[in-house]
């Protein structure tokens, strides 16, 4: 049995017009007996829940006294069609569909497929454009065979790990360069134009260039913001605004001054898109979790974002680290990480984040001057965040402690967990550069001053305990 991508259910949702779908994914959503199992709403716009919609169910639950099974139901799935039932005198019906059909028949109105099969088979002018495509034993699998082997023509050697295993094969599903490393090494060896991960419900993605060059999530947004005129749908629709989850890096918002578009600041959690893509002002959102998408469902999609990264590189001509290149040279460098201390006691953390805020809320702390490593950084504004959702007006606050530098660099503080333990503490780090000579430097040198301001403004290394995070993105 084949299952469902997160991002093909959005496609039927929608496509189907139902008033929404139950979703059980392999989620960051904690159930289950190893906390890997997910339960999610998804409504009518196909995607997910808003928090009224949540909060309702939830009081829901607290008033059910029973419910019923039909344990006698048998249904076979290995025959694509409709079967009728009856239960409790009435007509029950069950539709068995193609799992990939629908979204192909999507990507195929978006995405010139002509033009990637020349991209991917090459041509009198063109060598093939060689690309190796990892599903980490998650669902997108058949979704990468019938799509980049069948309809693009890429050699089936040119995707690995496409069999879904319920544990993945024994590894974490997650597309980084920590647990897709096996991507990594291939694409180090230089036999490889273009690299992809996905995650195991598929709706994230990491792009990796020649060589294994790592295109952060963030510059993934601003890169695709600023082609997405090359793409047949957007050709048709128009390019409306561009969004990005707190958190991210603000490389979009560059772009976005530059095309003269809206661009929103939302918190982290892709439901916060929805409302602006409904009310016709938002195309393209990212998180820096390794998540983008645009206005054509309601969910990020992983394999959406490898065929626009495709499309911007059959359109320009440049492999992927000329294009950052480019980018960079036009726009500037946002330079970005993530650190996360995981399972920190709560109270040492919860004390760190109400001083954070207390300090960074003070009148006088706008102007103040913050240095290391021979680099000074001036404080613009900082503000524990509150998004106000300009289409239903509905709220959400403290997001997550800010701090921007006149420079437009930026540290982000983020708490997450509850109890005595199990707390994580997140530490988002954003050095912008313009400086041509500095746009070449390794991250981790350019980011080294903020950080080291980062850990002391906030004491972080004290409060967790640590002196290293769990793990660096």
């Amino acid at each position: 049995m084949a299952s469902l991508s997160t991002p093909a259910v959005s496609c039927l949702i929608r496509k189907l017009k139902v008033t929404g779908g139950i979703v059980l994914t392999a989620s960051h959503n904690p159930g289950g007996p190893d906390n890997d199992f997910g339960i999610k709403f998804n409504t009518s716009n196909g995607g997910p829940a808003p928090d009224a919609v949540t909060n309702q169910i939830f009081e829901l639950t607290k008033v059910i006294k029973s419910y019923s099974l039909v344990p006698a139901l048998q249904c076979p799935i290995d025959k694509i069609g409709t079967q009728t039932f009856k239960v409790d005198g009435r007509d029950f019906v069950v539709e068995i569909i193609d799992s990939v059909q629908d979204y192909l028949l999507l990507m195929k109105e978006i995405f010139d497929f002509n033009t990637l099969k020349t991209l991917l088979q090459g041509s009198s002018s063109r060598p093939p454009f060689k690309l190796l495509i990892n599903s980490m034993h998650g669902v997108t699998g058949p979704y990468v065979q019938r799509i980049f082997v069948e309809e693009l023509g890429a050699p089936k050697d040119n995707t690995i790990n496409t069999i879904p295993l319920e544990d993945f094969g024994g590894h974490h599903p997650d597309p980084n360069l920590t647990y897709a490393a096996d991507l990594v090494q291939a694409l180090q060896k230089g036999d490889y134009d273009f690299g992809a991960a996905f995650d195991g419900d598929g709706d994230r993605n990491m792009i990796l260039g020649h060589k294994a060059f790592f295109v952060t999530p963030s510059d993934s947004l601003a890169v695709l913001a600023n082609h997405l005129g090359c793409i047949p749908y957007f050709q048709r629709t128009g390019v409306k605004g561009y969004a990005r989850s707190m958190p991210t890096g603000a490389a979009v918002d560059r772009v976005a001054a530059a095309n003269n578009k809206e661009i929103f600041e939302v918190p982290t959690g892709w439901k916060y898109f929805g409302n602006l893509m409904d009310a016709g002002r938002l195309s393209l959102c990212g998180e820096e979790s390794f998540g983008t998408g645009s206005d054509h469902i309601r969910e990020k999609d992983g394999i959406w974002a490898v065929l626009a990264w495709l499309s911007v590189i059959a359109h320009t001509g440049k492999p992927v680290h000329e294009i950052l290149q480019a980018h960079w040279a036009k726009f500037g460098r946002n330079f970005f990480t993530r650190y996360d201390y995981e399972d920190c006691e709560s109270d040492p953390c919860n004390k760190m984040m109400a001083e954070l805020e207390a300090l960074a809320t003070k009148a006088d702390f706008v102007g103040k001057i913050l240095t290391a490593g021979g680099k000074s950084y001036k404080v613009k504004t900082a503000d524990n965040f509150k998004y106000t959702d300009p289409i239903d007006n509905s709220i959400a606050s403290k997001q997550g402690i800010r701090v921007i530098f006149e420079d437009g660099s930026r540290l982000i503080y983020r708490l997450s967990g509850t109890g005595s333990s199990g707390a994580t503490v997140r530490l988002y780090v954003e050095s912008y550069e313009s400086d041509p000579a500095s746009l070449g430097l390794d991250a981790s040198v350019a980011l080294q001053p903020l950080i080291q301001v980062a850990l002391s403004f906030s004491k972080l290394p004290q409060f967790t305990g640590r002196d290293k995070p769990t793990v660096i993105t």
